[in-house]
């Protein structure tokens, strides 16, 4: 086993978490807030705006089963890094799209990848690249959201489709 991890952005936590639970080789996730100033936020801080943090995974996984080549082409399929401070109706810069590397070997990968997904994008990501800092898990409660309440009304209008759009995109990446 090749352990790693990995601290991604992408708008809700709740979304990157749910589809990251699914991917083979993904070995743990924990959702959390990075990259913020104030010491161990609450979510009602971070959602205020006025800490500075994302709302984060936390994505463990085996390189010798996935590489973070392809942990980051998920990332890049299942949240839209061309909105500022943006994913769908969630607004602020809670929900910006970030990808936290935590060994510089990391960021040459994270830099190459970015530079791939800004080109078929014809130069409109605006993913930030930086190193992990100031990172707190998030509340219980968050953990595992998708997967304890899959009726709730955000989860079966925003987490779920993008669940399905993984399952249907990434089949061979599903879990078993």
């Amino acid at each position: 086993m090749n352990p790693q991890s990995i601290t991604l952005a992408g708008g809700c936590f709740w979304c990157l978490e749910a589809v990251y639970e699914l991917v083979e080789g993904v070995t743990a996730v924990e959702s959390g807030y990075s990259n913020g100033q104030l010491p161990n936020p609450s979510y009602e801080q971070v959602c205020s705006g006025t800490t500075g943090h994302a709302e984060v995974v936390r994505v463990s996984f085996d390189a010798d089963r996935i590489t973070l080549h392809e942990v980051l082409e998920i990332f890049f399929d299942i949240h839209d890094p061309t909105t500022p401070n943006r994913q769908g109706n969630d607004i602020g810069t809670q929900y910006r799209s970030g990808i936290y590397w935590h060994d510089p070997a990391q960021e040459a990968v994270v830099r190459d990848v970015v530079a791939q997904a800004n080109a078929a994008l014809q130069g409109r990501v605006v993913t930030e690249v930086q190193p992990l800092a100031n990172y707190w898990r998030a509340e219980a409660y968050h953990q595992h959201y998708f997967a304890n309440h899959p009726g709730q009304g955000y989860c079966a209008f925003v987490v779920a489709p993008k669940v399905e759009k993984f399952r249907r995109t990434f089949k061979a990446r599903v879990k078993g």
